[in-house]
This record gives structure tokens, sequence and C-alpha cells, in this order.
């Protein structure tokens, strides 16, 4: 496993590497910087080659010092832990998504006012990562193209948006979107709706 891997493998490596105390954030199942730095500090601590790339005898040890994790602890339901802003998000007001922590902070002058959960497009429909800015708003809205509904859209990019997804909030990770950005916490982005303005700043980044 390497910086990259998108794997069922990569979140029980993640698991496990919660359940040593190395990683303090949910598991996504893919491997960024955040997997690179836990693994790298293994392989330290236990006289491997700290690469952060997971060979044969790092996984070996892994194994060998914690034990398979539960469902729970491979989907845990509990709120992602933010992940550190990109510098784009410093600077005034921003709806700043991490791909790594799977999370939106909405910041307002480099502070962190709000933050909820999200997912996002799958391999084929992938929500696109940069510098928008808030298009336009729909409190009540249906997609013209799949036809389901999208409440609370924030549209950022050529149809993509931030919105309220039930199948999220039903399902969790176990699905995607079709490129927007899924929220599952409606009370919360109900709230952010009202605060969102036209023109706010949007950054998407791994």
């Amino acid at each position: 496993m390497a910086n990259g891997d998108e794997t069922d493998l990569v979140r029980e490596l993640q698991a496990r590497l919660r359940q040593l105390k190395l990683m303090t954030s949910a598991p996504t199942g893919f491997y960024g910087s955040k997997t690179t730095a836990a693994v790298k500090t293994f392989q330290s601590q236990h006289g491997l080659g700290a690469t952060g790339t997971v060979d044969e005898a790092t996984w070996r040890k892994i194994q060998e010092l914690s034990r398979k994790p539960t469902d729970e602890e491979l989907r845990p339901p509990t709120t992602n832990e933010v992940a550190a802003p990109d510098p784009r998000c410093m600077q005034g007001r921003v709806l700043c998504i991490s791909k790594e922590s799977r999370t939106l902070a909405w910041m307002i002058d480099g502070k962190v006012v709000s933050s909820m959960d999200v997912r996002f497009g799958s391999e084929n429909t992938p929500t696109r990562e940069g510098l928008f800015q808030v298009e336009w708003k729909a409190k009540d809205w249906t997609s013209t193209i799949y036809h389901t509904p999208m409440p609370y859209s924030m549209f950022f990019s050529q149809g993509q948006a931030v919105h309220y997804s039930a199948d999220f909030a039903a399902r969790g990770y176990a699905g995607a979107s079709h490129g927007c950005v899924n929220v599952r916490d409606k009370v919360k982005l109900s709230a952010l709706f009202d605060q969102v303005k036209v023109g706010d700043k949007v950054v998407v980044y791994w």
C-alpha cells in the first residue's frame, strides 16, 4: 500500500493505525499524507525503513500489534476530524473542502465556524478540485440530469454543488455522488446555507 491508493485494505490499515494511536481521523480508504506520516512513525518506532509505504514486513508488524477492526471502527458514525486548511482557505469567507479527511469547514478569516462530513463523486464522476465560488443557491432543487432531490444546493462548478444527500445520510461512504459534495447532516447544512452568500469562495483539495 502506498500514497494515492484507495482500497478497503487501506481502510483497514487506517483503522489499525487508529488503534495504535497513530491516527486520529476516521478511516477514509484513501492513502494520503496523514496515512503516510502515520506509517513512517510506526516504521521508525519498530526499526523498519521509514518509507511511508506499507511493505510486507510493515503490514505483518501492524497486524501483530493490533486486532482486526470492527465494522464500526472501519466506518465510524462520528464526525470526521477537520483537515489542516488549504492556504487558499485562510482569507475571507470560504467553503474549505478536504477530500482526504472528507470534511467541509465553513471558514471566515482563517477560523472554522462550523464543519461537517462530506462525500464526493466516484472515479467516473469525480468532484472537481480547485478554487471556485458559489455561483447560485437553491433551497429546494431536483437534479435535472439524475432527477434526485438536492436540498440546500450551493452550486460552484458547472452543475456541481454542495447539497444534502438522503442517500449519504442512510448509506454513508458505501455510496458516492455524481460529482457533487454530499452532506449528511441536514440541520448543520441548513444553518450553513443561510450564512453562505453567492460569491463566497469554495476550495476543493486533497
